[in-house]
């Protein structure tokens, strides 16, 4: 009895805090965009935006580079604009040429070869030996470019406006950066000698140096990384995904940490995917712009005369951080879940903790009718109805002896409408504690993702 009283009263100071402390993560995706913003040419306020399309070089074989000038005072196309523009990949200049646009648009057609020498064709003018577009004839980049993702650095200068003979010189050389999304593989060996496949999908530029390490078990990778000032003000967040099999037991545990050139990342930065993909874990790491400034502050203090790439790694770890949150496919309800104990173990009582809130705000929703249920082996064993009416519940459940192994905990019906989502664990049995797995699915969710947000928290 006093157990039962003990066990009401912490999960009453559970609920409490659950519903007072909101939960915020964002997510950040490399997009084949970037803007210079606010050049000051005699006067006017210019704006100039790089894009690559498709952003994902898997999508098709043909790509294009539209350059856009735009007078930021009056938000038309600036006329009869010259730019010098010098695109670079991978320290290698692709091309460095003038363009005019009497519109204010360069487009650049791209087709891409396996072998031969890059090339441009289309018409010139007579001033500048300028590359344009007509209706007959597009500017056309041709060659052994655009193979592959990565960072694309642009420098663009600006050398007329308005008037096709109006020259102006001497405003300096903007830059862009865009940043294609790249998917490399890496086959490494467990602990058992096996062969495991490990992915690694980057929204900024090319890793190097991937190692599973099954001792320790970490991975470990490196990336190219300015850290000047002026870079870090340019790149919003970067973001890079650790895929691996979700079979493979040894990674799959309930937490990770990881480090940035030898220093601790946020907590937040860190983040559990099993949602996207059926058969594979995505661990994201998720590095906003304070983030940066941070690991460059930190490594400055520690007296690292030169910093050179970012060195991450990823370390497994059995530490259950509660809650667990999932949201509906629509992101508009988030779901907290916790349990007590920790290991959830046949013959022993279980108290599910839930938190129903606003998935753009983090506020509680009140008054949520949902269904609580319980699957395993895609079968329901469980199943209760309610109504969260100060936004959090919970339900009680004891696994009889057969009942060990995934788990499935599904929210249905929520507020009355199909949302739904749903987390996963593991029922292990007795002495089975100490290999005990918990992990988080989202079949009808996205986990943890929260696009408005920009707000990482340790």
């Amino acid at each position: 009895m006093i157990r039962n009283e003990l066990l009401s009263i912490m999960t009453a100071c559970i609920l409490s805090v659950l519903m007072i402390v909101p939960i915020s993560n964002a997510y950040g995706h490399g997009l084949g965009l970037d803007t210079i913003k606010s050049v000051d040419v005699n006067g006017k306020k210019i704006t100039i935006t790089t894009e690559i399309i498709p952003m994902d070089f898997t999508e098709n074989k043909e790509k294009k580079i539209i350059i856009r000038s735009i007078d930021s005072q009056t938000n038309q196309n600036t006329n009869n604009t010259t730019l010098l523009i010098g695109l670079y990949h991978e320290g290698k200049m692709i091309f460095r040429n003038y363009f005019f646009a009497a519109d204010g648009i360069i487009n650049i057609k791209v087709s891409p070869t396996t072998n031969g020498s890059t090339t441009i064709t289309g018409e010139k003018d007579n001033l500048l030996g300028a590359w344009y577009e007509t209706d007959s004839k597009p500017i056309e980049l041709t060659g052994p470019v655009f193979s592959s993702g990565g960072l694309y650095h642009f420098e663009i200068e600006i050398r007329t406006i308005d008037k096709p003979t109006n020259i102006v010189e001497n405003l300096g050389i903007q830059v862009t950066d865009i940043t294609i999304p790249t998917n490399q593989k890496f086959n490494e060996k467990t602990e058992d000698g096996e062969d495991v496949m490990f992915g690694i999908k980057s929204y900024y530029d090319k890793i190097s140096n991937f190692d599973y390490d099954s001792n320790s078990n970490i991975v470990s990778f490196e990336m190219p990384f300015d850290w000047s000032e002026q870079n870090i003000l340019h790149v919003p967040v970067v973001h890079e995904e650790v895929h691996f099999p979700k079979k493979f037991s040894n990674f799959f545990v309930p937490s990770y940490t990881g480090k940035v050139n030898g220093i601790d990342l946020f907590k937040s930065s860190i983040t559990i995917d099993d949602y996207s993909d059926e058969n594979e874990r995505i661990i994201h790491f998720i590095l906003s712009q304070d983030n940066l400034k941070f690991l460059k502050q930190v490594q400055q203090k520690a007296g690292v005369d030169k910093l050179e790439n970012m060195k991450f790694t990823l370390e497994a770890s059995y530490n259950v951080v509660f809650p667990m949150v999932a949201m509906t496919k629509n992101e508009e309800i988030q779901v907290d879940l916790s349990w007590d104990p920790t290991i959830i173990e046949p013959g022993k009582d279980t108290k599910f903790i839930f938190t129903f809130r606003n998935a753009k705000t983090g506020e509680t929703l009140r008054n949520t009718s949902y269904d609580f249920i319980i699957i395993q082996n895609e079968k329901q064993i469980y199943e209760k109805s309610g109504n969260a009416r100060v936004g959090g519940d919970y339900a009680d459940y004891k696994f009889s002896e057969g009942q060990s192994g995934h788990t499935q905990i599904r929210f249905e019906k929520l507020k009355g409408t199909d949302m739904s989502t749903e987390f996963g664990l593991m029922v292990v049995p007795e002495f089975g504690s100490i290999v005990f797995v918990i992990f988080t699915i989202a079949m009808s969710s996205i986990l943890i993702i929260r696009r408005n947000s920009s707000v990482f928290r340790i």
